[in-house]
């Protein structure tokens, strides 16, 4: 009755919040995205979202919806687990940004490991410049991290653009912008200097910390402001709309490989993050 790429679309729109921001997670076009929603609602018989100019909110049912999705869903991945008969063993050295770590990677690697319980993770959580050296250097295997737009290395997840964030949406700033900032090669904190730079700002490191989780504390303290891809903002922040700081671009997120040839249960964990790249933050 519910096909499962509609219910995915449906909990992306949830927790994205919109049709524009969920499409731009799953990689679809927004009509796309409405189309998936429309044949939801018919298959439903029940309006799921209450529209208007300006907000998306779940209905009653919407919200009974989001329930059942992941019932279904999750169902759907114990049966094609069972008749998987998965006998993949080894060793995998993943390594991941800490804002990926964040959000979806989790489930995908309880996913992948409940498909494949002969297979080992060993998981190091960084700033992604550090781990792809970590990777060439062959202490990782596999890294699922950022580049900038331009770079070449690695394979294309999702693009995002970086925004600034903060405590409240109304947060204006003077000079010097206070920066919360994760510590050098961050590659949100080189966009974020050069930024303001390029527009003659002035700032102050007023925080550094190498964990997300550390920085969130620190702008929820007032003590200053980030730079963070936009559908992975750290709850209790905003996107600022302060027209005054300038603008950052896109950040694209990827997986890097250490081999070219890769042994079978990295090919079957790639193939688990590049199938759920598309529900990525």
């Amino acid at each position: 009755m519910f096909e499962s790429e509609l219910l995915r679309t449906f909990l992306a729109v949830e927790r994205a919040g919109g049709f524009t921001a969920a499409g731009r997670i799953l990689g679809l076009r927004q009509s796309t995205v409405s189309g998936h929603i429309a044949r939801l609602e018919k298959a439903a018989g029940r309006e799921l979202f209450r529209r208007d100019t300006r907000n998306l909110a779940l209905t009653a049912d919407g919200a009974a919806m989001v329930g059942f999705a992941r019932t279904i869903l999750d169902a759907q991945g114990q049966a094609e687990r069972y008749f998987s008969d998965s006998t993949l063993t080894g060793l995998i050295r993943l390594g991941a940004s800490d804002d990926v770590m964040a959000r979806e990677l989790p489930d995908v690697l309880l996913e992948f490991q409940r498909t494949h319980p002969g297979v080992d993770l060993e998981l190091t959580v960084g700033l992604s410049e550090n781990l792809k050296t970590r990777m060439e250097t062959g202490e990782l295997d596999l890294v699922v991290g950022k580049r900038l737009p331009g770079e070449r290395h690695g394979e294309l997840l999702w693009r995002d653009r970086l925004v600034w964030a903060g405590r409240s949406v109304t947060t204006e700033l003077d000079d010097p912008v206070p920066l919360v900032t994760y510590p050098p090669p961050s590659l949100t904190r080189r966009i974020a200097l050069q930024a303001l730079e390029r527009d003659a700002r002035t700032w102050r490191v007023t925080c550094t910390s190498d964990s997300q989780l550390g920085l969130r504390a620190a702008v929820l303290a007032g003590l200053g402001v980030i730079v963070h891809a936009e559908t992975l903002i750290p709850d209790g922040l905003h996107r600022l709309a302060d027209a005054r700081l300038p603008t950052l671009g896109d950040l694209e997120f990827v997986l890097m490989r250490r081999r070219t040839v890769l042994s079978a249960p990295e090919r079957a964990l790639c193939d688990a993050i590049v199938a759920s790249a598309r529900r990525f933050g």
